[in-house]
């Protein structure tokens, strides 16, 4: 139905509260610091009152003439109460994190701009009011990269950001103009339930998932994400918490359509899964608490990607909603990481285990994976097999802590505590995938059927994703070979793809002195 969501008033909250920093740019702009936490506040209280009128009133959308503009259904407020949340804590956050700076209320003015563009995004009801927002987003993004505009790093990032973006932009625009050729409308809720895609749309989809890899950092465009250390604290934490999620929201947004088109669907496994073990290996090598914090959403990242392509929409959206808390709260609170950890007990040498100890993990694991699915099939009915194979790849982390459990070395107190570990990790992912299709479900596709290639990529996946945590669990068995530095060398460096990035660009130039 046509009607006003509540929503739609949080992003001209934050854009009139955006107004006075626009004449007060500078340091210390009185007391506009409140007025931006006191916008960003009012906007989550909008976004409750759109979940309340959701809950009232079924779905409802916002039109002018025959385009809608934006919606109001499942995915959209959860996902407006996800921004409105996190962007009032990086307000919150910034009142005293940038007292004092030259450009305060510049900074201000644009984070309520941002968290803005993204509302518009996560409801946007039609796909020109989507390419809009995309193009706002990263506009404004830009400019908070470029928060200190002197630092050569930071206009190294930012000139890569602002590349691959426009890059999705483009794709994006021109997905939109097939569609649109093809099925003669550009609203979200009508492509959605599209039932077979002629020769323009199936490039219109390939377009879209291209457009979702380039806004989420997927391989090989990732270095952009990972050098955005140079703008303040808060913009890593808005960034890595809610704007990298947009390519996930894209292919959430557009599920119905994306879902017809297995070619896409396998393109997204193969590029979600090589980008999340990439992320994760290069994560590990990190010593620096934000780049780490950096590869690891590039790593979950290409997880999300990989939950899409295997149909697990729902599931993908439980993943943002929980990487965006965990990933602004880790930002945030960067900064006493380092003393938290000193003060940590130091629990003496850690057990190593041999390769017997890592096979018998690695088959527990299994076998007890294997015992709440059965458990969990029984209560609440068939499990799909691309869940059942997401859960075994999850469960290849908790092998490698009972492979410590396991070790001839380790104490029965940590054996106990691994297996623990183990049943609860087991329980948690089953516990929460019906909780995200009891939330999420009715509203998004169902999970496709696995066909050959659904299996020969599931295949493939688990047996990806088992090789790496096995290899993982063995590294400190041959973490001192002379070979092993030299990879580990390496992979710090991301096998030197952002280097080549940087030289495509430009980006190693320096201006010559006056």
């Amino acid at each position: 139905m046509t009607s006003l969501p509540l929503t739609a008033l949080a992003p001209l909250v934050l854009l009139a509260a955006m107004l006075p920093f626009l004449a007060r740019p500078g340091r210390r702009p009185g007391r506009l610091p409140l007025l931006a936490e006191a916008a960003t506040l009012a906007s989550l209280v909008l976004a409750l009152a759109g979940l309340a009128q959701l809950w009232a009133g079924g779905a409802q959308v916002l039109a002018l003439g025959d385009m809608a503009l934006l919606r109001l259904d499942a995915t959209s407020v959860t996902m407006a109460l996800l921004v409105t949340f996190v962007g009032w804590v990086v307000i919150r956050y910034s009142r005293r994190y940038l007292d004092g700076e030259a450009r305060e209320g510049s900074f201000h003015g644009l984070t309520l701009a941002a968290i803005a563009a993204v509302l518009v995004l996560v409801t946007a009801g039609s796909l020109p009011v989507l390419v809009a927002s995309f193009a706002a987003t990263g506009l404004v993004l830009r400019q908070l990269l470029l928060f200190y505009p002197d630092r050569a790093e930071a206009q190294r990032a930012a000139a890569k950001f602002i590349r691959v973006w426009v890059a999705g932009d483009l794709a994006l625009i021109l997905a939109s103009l097939l569609l649109w050729q093809s099925f003669g409308t550009v609203n979200i809720a009508a492509l959605t339930q599209i039932e077979s895609l002629p020769a323009a749309a199936q490039l219109a989809v390939a377009l879209i998932v291209l457009a979702a890899a380039l806004k989420t950092a997927a391989f090989p465009l990732h270095g952009w994400l990972t050098e955005v250390m140079e703008a303040p604290t808060p913009v890593s934490a808005l960034l890595h918490a809610g704007i990298i999620n947009s390519g996930g929201v894209l292919l959430i947004t557009l599920a119905g359509l994306v879902q017809h088109s297995p070619g896409a669907m396998a393109a997204l496994v193969m590029i979600g899964g090589f980008t999340a073990l990439f992320g994760g290996l290069v994560m590990l090598t990190q010593s620096a608490v934000k780049t780490a914090l950096a590869w690891s959403t590039v790593a979950q990242m290409g997880f999300m990607l990989l939950q899409c392509g295997l149909g697990l929409w729902a599931l993908a959206l439980l993943h943002i909603v929980a990487h965006s808390l965990y990933k602004a709260h880790a930002f945030l609170s960067s900064g006493g990481a380092v003393q938290a950890v000193n003060a940590i007990r130091k629990p003496g040498p850690v057990a190593v285990p041999g390769l017997a100890a890592v096979a018998r993990s690695f088959a527990l694991a299994l076998v007890l994976y294997g015992a709440v699915a059965l458990g969990f099939t029984q209560l609440v009915g068939e499990k799909s097999p691309q869940a059942l194979a997401l859960g075994a790849m999850l469960i290849f982390g908790v092998s490698y802590l009972i492979a410590q459990g396991l070790a001839d070395a380790a104490p029965a107190a940590l054996t106990q505590r691994t297996m623990v570990a183990s049943v609860a990790t087991a329980l948690a992912y089953f516990g929460f995938q019906v909780v995200a299709q009891t939330i999420w479900g009715a509203s998004l596709p169902a999970i496709p059927v696995a066909g050959a290639l659904e299996w020969a990529l599931i295949v493939l996946a688990i047996l990806t994703f088992g090789l790496v945590a096995f290899a993982q669990a063995l590294f400190p068995l041959w973490a001192h070979h002379p070979a092993t530095a030299g990879l580990r060398v390496h992979l710090a460096n991301g096998l030197y793809l952002n280097a080549l990035l940087d030289r495509l660009i430009g980006g190693f130039r320096t201006a010559p002195k006056s």
